[in-house]
């Protein structure tokens, strides 16, 4: 639910009067948990996330009718292996 939902049901229940006292509450409560989430950054990709990324990209070119899962086994085998790796570790 984004913060301009929130408000407009904010607005639609305040227009309901008296009855809607506590449901304002719950709503605004609501509202004050979509900000916090709203003002959350994302954390910047490692360097396991950017190079699986590629090397799942080029793996799935190489081999469209491979599952996923072999995929994924094999681009983690090769992290070992990989430059990318021993440059993080540092």
């Amino acid at each position: 639910m984004s913060i301009d939902e929130v408000i407009r049901l904010l607005q639609e229940i305040k227009d309901l009067g008296e009855s809607g006292k506590e449901t304002v509450s719950k709503a605004k409560s609501t509202a004050k948990k979509a900000k916090s989430v709203a003002k959350k950054v994302k954390r910047a990709p490692s360097a396991y996330n950017k190079y699986m990324k590629k090397k799942m990209a080029q793996l799935k070119k190489k081999h469209p009718r491979k599952k996923h899962a072999a995929i994924f086994k094999q681009a983690a085998k090769s992290w070992k292996r990989s430059p990318d790796r021993k440059r993080s570790m540092k």
